[in-house]
Parts: structure tokens; sequence; C-alpha cells
């Protein structure tokens, strides 16, 4: 990692290479990770330093007070460095060469009718608000509601630092189970919806659509209950005939508007394709492969009763439902992250083997 930041560094310093905005600005966000681990891996080091000197403290010392002192030091000393070999892990991971983008999130009710609905609504408004927490942008791209206050669909982008790197860990089946307001027995529904993360494509990555690729039809936008919100055809929809991918738009009044977010979703769904095939060319697994994961695959339970939270693949849970859905995703995430991160490196060293 040190050769390679030296050889980053004599590149950057090359005028010519900043004749390539994307070459000049990949070695850039490269260095400045690399900058990040060795700060943190010299704090770890004097950490451990000065946890040696406190133990040695302990053996040689005999003045109670200055004993008392050390042992208090070292508690400490040890419980940061413990964080922060944890974070050292993770910071060793090949980055994801999606981790920078921005993405496209698809969410849609599955198993349970209204209820589904109404959790997708509410999913929804979580993501929204972890957003804000985080300082990324939302942009809602197209909304479909239900009369009942739920979503038939919704599909919004998030952009900002780190937003794949944390949110395609979403990717996937989301049960709830809770008694929902309309049960009067008090019985315990259990409901399925799915969100999709897409990694957003850009002018960089060069997908190419052609026009007679395209089954392109306008459609008058509605609301909740199907009743009209526009009178003219506005709302866009577009079919890719080689791949079957439909899209469609009606958040904008304009129909060009539309034409263009529909677009900009089925170049990132496109794109997913292409990283797909391209992973399983090369991955040893399926499981390894770059994009956004199964999305068959039941990820996370929601237990309303028992105030739980619960990732299937990692086998961690977290408590708290009430601050989750109001944007506490971290709740979750973080040991999510640090399961996937430790699980990465152990498979990253078994190859190294």
């Amino acid at each position: 990692m040190k050769v390679r930041f030296s050889e980053l560094e004599n590149a950057l310093n090359d005028p010519a290479i900043y004749a390539d905005p994307a070459k000049s600005g990949a070695l850039m966000r490269e260095r400045s990770r690399l900058e990040a681990f060795f700060a943190l891996y010299h704090t770890w080091e004097q950490m451990l330093k000065e946890m040696q000197e406190n133990r040695t403290l302990l053996e040689t010392e005999a003045d109670p007070a200055l004993r008392e002192l050390a042992e208090s030091e070292l508690a400490g000393l040890e419980e940061k460095s413990a964080e922060a070999e944890k974070q050292i892990m993770i910071a060793l991971i090949p980055p994801d060469p999606n981790d920078s983008r921005n993405i496209i999130v698809e969410i849609k009710p599955a198993a349970g009718g209204d209820e589904a609905a109404l959790f997708a609504a509410e999913m929804f408004r979580m993501y929204l608000h972890y957003a804000e927490k985080r300082g990324w942008k939302a942009e809602v791209l197209d909304l479909s509601e239900t009369g009942l206050g739920g979503v038939k669909d919704v599909t919004f982008s998030l952009s900002g630092a780190d937003v794949f790197s944390r949110m395609k860990f979403e990717s996937g089946v989301h049960r709830v189970q809770r008694v929902p307001a309309t049960e009067s027995g008090g019985r315990i529904h259990t409901s399925t919806i799915t969100v999709s993360v897409l990694a957003e494509a850009d002018e960089l990555d060069a997908i190419q659509i052609r026009q007679e690729d395209l089954e392109i039809s306008t459609f008058r936008s509605s609301g909740p209950g199907g009743q009209n919100v526009n009178r003219t055809d506005s709302a866009v929809r577009i079919v890719h005939k080689p791949s079957g991918i439909t899209v469609a738009s009606q958040q904008e009044r304009s129909q060009i508007r539309n034409r263009e977010i529909a677009l900009r979703i089925l170049k990132s769904k496109l794109l997913e394709i292409r990283q797909r095939e391209e992973a399983e060319k090369h991955a040893e697994s399926k499981r390894q492969q770059v994009g956004t994961g199964e999305r068959s695959e039941r990820i996370r339970t929601y237990n309303f009763p028992q105030n739980r939270i619960t990732d299937h693949r990692f086998g961690v849970s977290a408590f708290d439902l009430p601050s989750l859905m109001e944007g506490a995703l971290d709740l979750i995430l973080d040991p999510v992250f640090e399961c996937a991160g430790r699980k990465r490196l152990e498979q990253i060293l078994t190859r190294q083997e």
C-alpha cells in the first residue's frame, strides 16, 4: 500500500494527468482513501505503543496511585484500539467499484396487500430521513400511491458521500411482522416489500441505447385511487426491447422531463446487467459478484411486537424499531457493515493463501 501511495503521488505530480479528468479523479480518490488509511493505522500504532508502556509500568511500579492511573489509561486504550482495529480491517478491503456512485432506489410492495403498501411508504420515509441525517440529496423520480396512504411503487435517487457503500446492503426482500391498524383481533400479520438499489450510470459508462430499441408511450398521470392528476398525457413509459425492461415516470408535469427520468432509470438498470455479466465471468461464485445482491433473498425482518430488526445474511440484530423508522438505519447497518467487511477480508486472505 505504501508503494502504491508513492506511485499515486508521482502520477498526480505530473500536470499531463489532468488532461483526463476521469483518470485524475479516480487517482485522487484512491490517494485520499490511502491517506485516510495511513492516518488511522498510525493512530492505532501509537495506541499499541502507549498500551505497552502502561503494561510495563504495571509490572515495575509499586506506587498504588501510579498503578491505578496506568490501569485506567490501559482500559481506555484497549477499548479505543479495538474499535480502531475494526476500522482498519474494513479499510484494508478493496473498495467496490460502485462505492463512489450515486444510486437509484426502487421500493415495491410484495406480499400482504394494503399492509405491504403501507410498510413500503414507511420505508420510503425512513430512507428519506436517513438521507437527511447523512447529508445526502434525495430526488423522487416516480411515485404511485394508494388511497390508504401506502405506495404501489416509488423510485428515487440519492446522491452524496458513501451513498452506494452504505445503501447497497438494502437490496432484497424486507419482511415486516406486526398488528395492522385495521386488525381488530390483534393478530400479527406478515408482509413483504422489495427494495432494489441501482448504482446510477453516468456519462463515463457509455451505456448505448439505440432509439430503434425503444418503445415509448405516454399516458395520463394518476394519483391515489386512480384519479387523474394531469389533464394531458405527460407520463412516459419506455420498453427496452432487447432486454425487456420497462420503466416509467409520471412524477413531473412535463413529458420531456418524465422521458429524461425514465431514460435515467433505464441506463442504471442496463449498467446493473452489464456489471453482473462481467462479474460472472470472473467471480468464484455469484455471491462475490459486483452488483446489488439477490433481490429474491429475504434479507431482513422488522418484528414490531419484539421491537427487533434482524438481518438474516449476517445473523445480526438490533433493537429500537421506532428510532430506526425515523431514520436511525445505522442501528442495523453498522453491524452489517462490520460483518460484511470481516467476511470479505477472510475471502481475500483465503485466496492469497
